[in-house]
């Protein structure tokens, strides 16, 4: 497929971090990511993060490059906390009835889960579904003490444990009526506000930046990165890319080991 040139279109451009910028299962960034960000910026393009990770748990290398590429706009845990040159642009934390209700059905069916904040991330215990999906991404994370923690404390995104052989159960319970799933792992979904997605979040960012949606481009691979190509300029999905969000693409590009968003962001005429 031919590529159009975009320079005069796109001022900004999001990444998603996992299998987009970075694989999580070999800590591997590839070399191209760090130049493909200056030029970016050199050309007068903001460069910017669009992720389901919580600040804490980005991985350190994605860390150093956010520090020295000085990249300030960061929409993190899937739109719920937005920041530009760390300040805190919109935030949307879940309402604390409805955590009390999932928690409590979680613990009724002794399935596990964690508190997403912007600061740490809380397990209610530790269990081989935990670990396989949790461990790949962070392992800074701690048991959940005190009962009433999430009364006190901002939830932004709630990780619940369980295999897709129990969706049809969870389904039937009619628990999750009210809050927005993605399932990002074969052992756990992400559980925000009904209203949720990168989308809202990028939105919030544009709208402070006094940009528009057809001003944006974006780079995912994930089920949870559908809003946000569906409704940006230009959205491009990565080689390596779940089939569904491919079909919402408007364009595919290579893998990430194959440098695929420097390639795409060359070929448009970003670069």
């Amino acid at each position: 497929m031919k590529i159009n040139n975009y320079r005069d279109q796109i001022k900004i451009v999001f990444f998603d971090i996992d299998d987009t910028l970075y694989l999580k299962h070999q800590d591997y960034l590839p070399d191209s990511i760090r130049p493909a960000i200056k030029q970016l910026k050199a050309n007068g393009i903001i460069p910017a993060i669009a992720t389901g990770r919580t600040y804490c748990a980005f991985p350190p290398v994605l860390q150093q490059l956010i520090k020295e590429e000085n990249i300030d706009a960061l929409v993190t845990m899937n739109g719920q906390y937005v920041c530009y040159q760390n300040k805190i642009i919109k935030k949307y934390p879940i309402d604390k009835a409805e955590l009390l209700r999932l928690t409590k059905f979680f613990q009724q069916h002794q399935i596990e889960y964690a508190f997403i904040t912007q600061q740490e991330i809380l397990v209610s215990n530790i269990n081989s579904a935990l670990e396989n999906a949790l461990n790949p991404i962070t392992k800074s994370y701690r048991l959940n003490q005190d009962p009433d923690y999430l009364l006190h404390h901002d939830i932004f995104q709630l990780l619940a444990f369980y295999p897709q052989q129990q969706d049809q159960f969870i389904e039937e319970s009619q628990i999750l009526q009210n809050v927005k799933t993605v399932r990002w792992h074969e052992d756990s979904v992400d559980i925000f506000d009904a209203s949720g997605s990168k989308a809202r979040g990028i939105r919030a960012m544009l709208d402070y930046l006094g940009l528009d949606m057809q001003q944006a481009m974006a780079f995912g691979d994930g089920l949870n990165d559908i809003e946000m190509l569906a409704e940006v300029g230009v959205g491009v999905a990565m080689g390596n890319a779940h089939e569904k969000l491919k079909q919402q693409a408007d364009y595919i590009t290579e893998s990430v080991a194959e440098h695929g968003i420097a390639n795409f962001l060359y070929k448009a005429g970003l670069l």
